[in-house]
């Protein structure tokens, strides 16, 4: 059996989960809803980043401690998950004692082997970041990513040798060419390795609220090296019940593309230097812009977007579950930027929702219940849907396993624009009773069958209730990507009517 660890970005605690949070939660969990569906061995990680300057400001702003501020909102993030549906096998807080014991572990590794020293740090620090920057990185002298001040810092660091690793990085990229994806992003990474990599500053002494340095009591890691190694935390690194020879050598990170440079090149560096393997893979998606800015908890100023209003579980109150999940994948293709609107979720809901999928189920189950007595017949072996059907799945799978959501998606719905164009070129409910209207209705409940199989990553509980009301039993979760091939349906199965699956949202009140 394959094996599939697919990891989001831990996410920072300093203030509650937007929906650019949940952009990426929802297609990292897609793509482990489907590769459990295609019969791989799945491991879905994502959690909480609890430790840095941000997260002690905003604690101290809300008369908090630190902790009990992180308790209070990592918790929101649990809530906004279990709201969306989403499927983690491991939830990790970065202030758990077992990740303190794999960070400590993993850096005196690094220590160890002679990549860390101590030196004297200088420069631009931006907070919101929690990063460092060059002054010609500024934009008139604010942070290029958030827009606000930054601030001189100094003080006596340990260093991480990155410098050390510039050579060995791009020989890496070279054999590994799909080592991060998409292209754009992998040459933005190689790009930013060949300007010449600068050793970089891993703790800190100005606060206490991070993991404490082993080998130096008066400090802290950097938040990132801390945060960074939590994938490594969930496979028990160092361990003896290390799942790292198992799981690692299959490891997914999903992530935006503002942290490229931490994911694709220093954590690549930290892992060579620790004497492991850099991650598999590492996908990066684009950001959600609203009205042309990206989703931010800290952007400020006139326009600036309020993410109260487009909180998930706002989202899911208005639209349902299935439907905000699905527009979130289906919408942008993953890597590039996409254009996030209530007007968007609003036509995806009524056009692919309600009038296609939603119709053509319903459709199928009054003139199976008109015609056919309420009880579906099977399919025939061949037929030109069959073919489109299998066309379809193929691509809909292939789209999937190369990190596609949206285009498996897309193939979908050509099959379910298949069953309808069907159904209209047959028109069933003119036909009077009998063999012909069973056999043209077989072949829509086949393809029924078929795509309640194929939302199931994307859509699972409304391909629940699909499978129930055609009248096949257990779990549609528990079926594999190989039952879409044609001619699974039976026949000889009640077919039940229901309420819309999705009534359809007016637009002109």
């Amino acid at each position: 059996m394959a094996r599939f660890y697919i990891t989001t970005p831990i996410f920072y605690v300093n203030d509650a989960p937007h929906v650019g949070h949940a952009y990426c939660t929802v297609n990292a969990d897609a793509l482990a809803r489907f590769h459990r569906l295609d019969g791989d061995e799945t491991f879905f990680l994502t959690g909480t980043d609890e430790h840095g300057q941000k997260v002690a400001d905003a604690a101290e702003k809300n008369d908090m401690s630190p902790q009990a501020w992180t308790d209070q909102t990592s918790q929101r993030f649990r809530d906004a998950w279990d709201g969306l549906d989403i499927s983690y096998d491991d939830f990790i807080r970065t202030t758990e004692p077992r990740h303190a014991t794999t960070v400590q572990a993993f850096l005196q590794k690094i220590y160890d082997n002679g990549f860390i020293y101590k030196g004297t740090y200088e420069g631009l620090y931006c907070v919101s970041c929690e990063d460092y920057f060059v002054a010609d990185a500024l934009v008139d002298g604010n942070c290029p990513v958030h827009g606000r001040p930054v601030t001189h810092m100094a003080e006596e660091n340990w260093f991480f040798r990155l410098s050390a690793f510039g050579d060995q990085l791009l020989e890496y990229y070279q054999q590994h060419p799909q080592f991060t994806t998409p292209d754009t992003k992998r040459n933005e990474a190689v790009s930013f390795i060949r300007e010449g990599l600068k050793d970089i500053s891993i703790t800190r002494t100005s606060l206490s609220w991070g993991v404490p340095v082993p080998w130096d009591s008066e400090q802290v890691f950097y938040v990132w090296y801390d945060a960074l190694v939590n994938y490594l935390t969930a496979l028990d690194y160092g361990q003896s019940t290390s799942r790292m020879d198992e799981w690692w050598p299959r490891s997914h990170h999903l992530i935006g593309k503002e942290i490229i440079r931490f994911h694709c090149v220093w954590w690549p560096a930290m892992c060579l230097a620790a004497g492991i393997e850099p991650p598999a893979h590492v996908q990066v998606h684009g950001w959600l812009l609203v009205g042309g800015q990206k989703l931010s908890k800290t952007m400020a100023g006139e326009g600036s977007v309020r993410l109260s209003e487009i909180a998930p579980s706002a989202l899911v109150g208005e639209f349902g579950t299935d439907p905000l999940r699905y527009y979130l994948l289906r919408e942008t293709a993953l890597g590039n930027d996409g254009d996030f609107s209530i007007e968007g979720i609003i036509a995806r809901y009524n056009t692919d929702l309600a009038n296609n999928l939603g119709n053509l189920v319903a459709r199928v189950a009054a003139v199976v219940t008109s015609k056919c007595d309420g009880i579906g017949a099977a399919p025939v072996a061949t037929s030109a849907l069959a073919t489109s059907a299998t066309s379809l799945v193929a691509e809909a799978h292939d789209a999937w396993t190369t990190f596609a959501p949206q285009r498996a998606l897309e193939a979908t719905w050509r099959l379910i624009g298949a069953a309808n164009s069907h159904l209209e070129s047959h028109a069933p409910w003119k036909m009077e009773p009998g063999a012909e209207v069973a056999a043209v209705m077989a072949e829509a409940l086949e393809v029924i069958r078929i795509v309640a199989i194929m939302i199931v990553p994307a859509m699972p509980t409304t391909a629940q209730e699909i499978w129930r009301r055609i009248g096949m039993a257990g779990s549609v979760a528990d079926e594999t990507w190989g039952s879409t091939s044609w001619g699974g349906y039976p026949g000889g199965h009640a077919v039940i009517k229901g309420e819309a699956l999705f009534p359809r949202i007016r637009t002109d009140a």
